[in-house]
């Protein structure tokens, strides 16, 4: 997968439903104002037959119409029908999951925008296949990675545990995005957030903290 500088950046979390395809929008927004023609790309949809409701999520956070990749599934290149994780859902639909699909829909992406961010589906650590996890497509396209938490009770922990791993696998990370829309005990996600800023610069000193604007 061809790339220079950012030009991809593949968007995870820490679970599934901490807002990844908000943050995608939002992000895509934030690179936008820096001038960047960006578009968004869902690594795997499940949960979908016809079309991906995360790309149609994308395009109505960021005020634009479907786009003619979106209509001929360049951004969405994959889609499997049962709401589970890619390796459940495949099994279920009786497929195989064909990864060069989604290489060749991004390189197909950049010929056309300055910026692919992908989407990816879950958690980090989530089975594409029996031996093969998300975190493996990111070590091996040496993707950088924004990557998306929260404030919520236990956080720390699952943001931590997933910091160690980006580190052990020698991925650049980019930003760690902080999503407020979880800040239901605002004790808990004042902490939560300070803790995790000062994790990352220790961390990641190259990092950036981005904390979302919930209602952008």
């Amino acid at each position: 997968m061809p790339q220079s500088n950012d030009n991809v950046i593949f968007l995870s979390g820490i679970g599934t439903d901490i807002g990844k395809s908000y943050a995608t929008a939002w992000y895509a927004l934030h690179l936008m104002k820096e001038g960047r023609n960006v578009i968004t790309q869902k690594f795997i949809q499940t949960g979908c037959t016809d079309e991906s409701i995360d790309i149609k999520l994308h395009r109505k956070l960021m005020k634009m119409p479907l786009q003619p990749v979106d209509k001929l599934h360049v951004t969405s290149p994959i889609i499997l029908s049962y709401p589970a994780s890619p390796h459940l859902a495949a099994i279920i639909d009786k497929t195989e999951i064909d990864l060069s699909k989604a290489v060749e829909a991004t390189e197909a992406l950049l010929s056309r925008y300055d910026t692919v961010i992908i989407e990816g589906a879950g958690g980090l650590m989530v089975p594409v296949s029996e031996d093969y996890l998300t975190i493996d497509y990111v070590t091996e396209h040496k993707l950088p990675l924004a990557f998306v938490t929260h404030g919520g009770l236990g956080s720390i922990s699952d943001t931590l545990l997933a910091l160690e791993a980006i580190r052990n696998r020698n991925i650049r990370l980019k930003c760690l995005i902080y999503n407020p829309y979880f800040d239901n005990d605002p004790i808990i996600a004042g902490d939560a957030r300070e803790y995790m800023r000062r994790k990352l610069e220790s961390m990641f000193p190259d990092a950036d903290f981005l904390v979302m604007d919930p209602k952008f």
